[in-house]
């Protein structure tokens, strides 16, 4: 039986089966002999006798499963990577959330099992020592390197690139000029003496931090020139030349960002503000776009009047030339002005419930039968929780035309549906 290491939590990351494509959960079979691709079976086709291609059902095979103990009794391998990845998506320290992501140990376990193994067991603390002696050697104070095919210029001393080059020495991988140059002058004159007052001992212990903290923030910038690549400007400029001109604009704005990221993330920051802009302008393209596009409810609406029809054309003509069109209203000579015509309720849905005085008010309304027998709902629950409703008490609660809103309250009104208030 070979031990394997659970997959994660998330299914998609565990593989399938060969046989019925499912994923696959321990126990689960792995064929021996046929390579060099994992080849894996679930146990229910394993027991089916399942073969394909080269795989036959009388090859050698393993066991796969997680279900072991690996650094005490009562832990399997499963539940210790569970630990690990639960202390680090909740934090250390954070017990209680660990042994929630866990499930299947509590919070006095899960800190004790932790600490014992992984904290104070003397194989991993050397482990934990050996890496922190790296990360502090590696972040230590040291010249600024230069890879041999990225050698910066050598000017002369004094010259415009040499100043371009904030005065750096590439024979010595160093500045000429420190930043904050002067700073040891105020330790030269300070010596520690035996005879010195608490007071006088602490402010020199003082003066000594001060100049720990401008010397580490002589360092950070060098750090920030070195990893931005800020040495070799000229070649800088160039690379940003590479972007558009909008591109170099913001570039230039958010340089000063640059100090508190580093350059591969300062990069993507730039990118994703600039994909924000192509975005912005394709969104009012498309937004265009569906403006100028022809909408069936339009057409249906006008399609039962010639005249209103004709107008409906020459608006779209005029979209589609780019101008503004002009709304124009049909009049008749009786009253200045005429209403649209009558709503069409032929295969729309809902009309089946309503009844004939209900269909006359939407057709003269235009309203559908769907919004129709929605807003009559509300206004029937809110003036049986009231008592009754006022008009404006109905036009608060459905927003639509206010003339529309006076024509339904006053058909319930006299239907019987509702009641003033």
């Amino acid at each position: 039986m070979d031990r394997l290491a659970s997959f994660g939590n998330d299914p998609f990351d565990k593989p399938s089966c060969r046989g019925c494509s499912s994923y696959l959960t321990e126990p689960y079979v792995k064929c021996a002999e046929c390579g060099p691709s994992p080849f894996l079976l679930c146990l229910q086709c394993f027991t089916r006798g399942f073969e394909y291609k080269k795989h036959q059902s009388d090859h050698k095979y393993e066991i796969m499963t997680s279900d072991f103990p690996v650094l005490e009794p009562g832990w399997t391998a499963l539940e210790e990577m569970s630990l690990l990845e639960a202390v680090m998506d909740c934090g250390f320290g954070n017990w209680q959330d660990v042994a929630y992501q866990m499930r299947t140990k509590g919070k006095e376990e899960c800190e004790g099992h932790y600490m014992k193994n992984f904290i104070n067991n003397p194989l991993f603390s050397s482990t934990l020592l050996s890496l922190r002696q790296m990360e502090e050697a590696r972040t230590a104070d040291s010249a600024i390197p230069f890879k041999p095919t990225d050698d910066p210029p050598r000017p002369t001393f004094d010259s415009l690139l040499s100043r371009d080059m904030a005065g750096y020495m590439p024979a010595r991988a160093d500045f000429m000029e420190e930043f904050d140059n002067y700073a040891e002058w105020d330790l030269k004159d300070i010596d520690f003496v035996d005879d010195d007052s608490d007071v006088l001992h602490a402010l020199k212990i003082a003066v000594v931090d001060i100049y720990h903290s401008r010397l580490k923030e002589r360092q950070r910038r060098k750090k920030v020139i070195r990893d931005h690549g800020l040495i070799n400007l000229r070649k800088f400029q160039i690379l940003e030349r590479r972007y558009p001109k909008k591109v170099q604009d913001l570039y230039d704005s958010m340089r000063r960002f640059a100090r508190v990221v580093g350059p591969m993330e300062h990069d993507k920051f730039i990118e994703s503000h600039a994909r924000a802009k192509v975005y912005e302008r394709v969104k009012r393209v498309r937004e265009e776009e569906r403006r100028k596009r022809t909408m069936l409810c339009d057409v249906l609406q006008y399609i039962q009047d010639g005249r209103a029809c004709q107008q409906w054309l020459s608006k779209q003509a005029a979209i589609d030339a780019g101008i503004t069109p002009v709304v124009t209203t049909i009049t008749t000579s009786a009253t200045g002005r005429r209403s649209a015509p009558p709503l069409n309720l032929t295969g729309l849905p809902g009309t089946e419930k309503l009844n004939d005085r209900e269909k006359e008010l939407c057709q003269v309304v235009r309203l559908v039968p769907g919004a129709y027998l929605e807003y009559k709902q509300a206004l029937l629950n809110e003036c049986r929780r009231q008592g009754g409703l006022r008009l404006a008490q109905a036009r608060a609660l459905i927003k639509i035309d206010v003339n529309k809103t006076r024509k339904i309250y006053d058909f319930l009104i006299k239907e019987g549906y509702i009641n003033k208030a």
